[in-house]
């Protein structure tokens, strides 16, 4: 990637895709639910990067969804489609914003069988000391012991794989301007950062790492998020493209 604008898109959306990985809806339940089961790391390790993929797959299509129709509106439109880019990822920014100061946070998905609600957890704050995963898969039957691997397993893929990583999408329009170039660095950046993310964080707490705190992170994602979707509209009208 020669074009300094591109790269910097890049590194952008690699930061989106990271901060989603990180949240602990994309890999905790995994070591909990191997942890419950006594699965080997590496069984745990390779269940993440099978539902992950699924979890890219899905994301990526809608990704190419809409960087179709963002290829017949820069043609229709010209150079208005750049302000309007900019326009949406900045509305983007202020609704993830919003979410921040009223407390909501980023509505994710629930693990299958358990008794929260994902409205009940969208909207309500992160005040504890520790994530809620705990006490919802304390409900689910993906750590029943009666159920096989195979239903946790199953259950797990489809609670990640069928949830797609609805921050990155709006990524997709910035790359617009570069063509099919431009919505294939940003796939493959998209696997790298989500796959890297779900696989690392899983490892580093099944060895036993105690930095990790990811309740922190799960508290304030909506406001980091809206920190970087404002700099990639900033980031879309000042850079000049190449």
């Amino acid at each position: 990637m020669n074009d300094p604008a591109l790269t910097t898109i890049a590194l952008t959306g690699f930061a989106v895709a990271f901060m989603h990985a990180a949240i602990p809806t994309h890999w905790l339940p995994f070591v909990l639910v191997g942890k419950a089961r006594r699965w080997t790391t590496r069984r745990t390790l390779a269940f993440v990067a099978a539902a992950g993929l699924g979890h890219v797959v899905l994301t990526t299509l809608l990704g190419l969804a809409i960087a179709w129709l963002g290829f017949r509106l820069d043609a229709s439109l010209g150079h208005v489609f750049t302000q309007i880019t900019a326009g949406v990822l900045a509305l983007v920014a202020g609704y993830y914003a919003w979410r921040q100061l009223s407390g909501r946070g980023v509505c994710h998905h629930h693990p299958p069988g358990s008794e929260h609600q994902p409205s009940e957890a969208c909207a309500s704050g992160h005040d504890h000391e520790h994530s809620h995963w705990e006490e919802e898969l304390e409900g689910s039957h993906l750590v029943q012991p009666q159920r096989g691997d195979w239903a946790a397993v199953s259950g797990l893929f489809v609670m990640l794989t069928l949830s797609p990583c609805e921050g990155f999408l709006p990524v997709y329009l910035s790359a617009v301007h570069y063509g099919w170039t431009g919505f294939l660095v940003l796939s493959a950046i998209l696997a790298l950062g989500a796959l890297g993310g779900m696989t690392v964080l899983t490892w580093l707490t099944l060895v036993g790492s105690s930095w990790l705190r990811v309740d922190r992170f799960e508290r304030y994602e909506a406001g980091l998020l809206a920190a970087v979707f404002l700099v990639l509209a900033g980031l879309i009208l000042l850079v000049p493209h190449g």
